[in-house]
């Protein structure tokens, strides 16, 4: 069966967000021109411009489309893996988990890491949509399900400097995969991985239980 015009357009703007996406985290949004995606995607010279209307606007689908629903995609896999009332070794274990064997293939990780570390260098807009969209409601949450398993009244601050101390490590394992092959001579097996997890909630086990003073 023929494509009709719709469906081939649709798969045009798919194909331009796919190779945009990975020219930009590798590159960096001014390192990429429109020449370069399209010519990747395979398409005209205009194709970006008659989907998005810039540059700058694809940017932007790119988070929107693909970086954020990425995302949501690894915090859902954390709260469906969380047992009833999880205890704090339960939230540590699963956020681990989720973020160093969730269902992101090793080529989305990496892309997703690289994007995001251009954010965190240089911010745009997508970092305004990604704190308002993913980060905030994410550690809203989190500091929720963590106040209730510490059971002890937390400072609201010092809970959230805590959690991000916790995902600090959860990210620098899950993404920081080369140097920590190169140190430690473990590949990312799922031994290794499993490893990995008993090491950060230990950690973060004495850390969050500890005494603060």
């Amino acid at each position: 069966m023929a494509q009709t015009d719709t469906e081939t357009t649709d798969l045009t703007a798919e194909r331009l967000l796919k190779e945009a996406e990975a020219l930009f985290a590798k590159k960096g949004f001014e390192g990429v021109s429109v020449r370069e995606i399209t010519t990747r995607a395979k398409c005209n010279l205009a194709a970006v411009n008659y989907h998005f209307g810039n540059k700058k606007n694809l940017y932007l689908e790119v988070f929107r489309c693909r970086w954020v629903p990425r995302a949501k995609r690894l915090q859902q896999h954390f709260k469906t893996g969380l047992p009833p009332n999880p205890s704090l070794q339960d939230l540590l274990e699963t956020l681990a988990r989720a973020f160093l064997a969730g269902p992101i293939s090793d080529e989305d990780r990496c892309c997703h890491f690289q994007l995001m570390s251009r954010e965190l260098g240089q911010p745009t807009e997508a970092f305004d949509m990604v704190a308002d969209k993913v980060m905030q409601p994410f550690f809203a949450e989190l500091a929720q399900r963590f106040d209730l398993s510490l059971g002890k009244d937390c400072e609201k601050d010092a809970l959230l400097l805590d959690l991000l101390s916790v995902f600090a490590m959860v990210l620098y394992f899950s993404f920081a995969r080369e140097a920590v092959t190169r140190i430690t001579g473990h590949s990312y097996d799922e031994r290794f991985k499993s490893r990995l997890v008993k090491q950060i909630t230990a950690f973060s086990l004495r850390g969050l239980q500890g005494d603060p003073s």
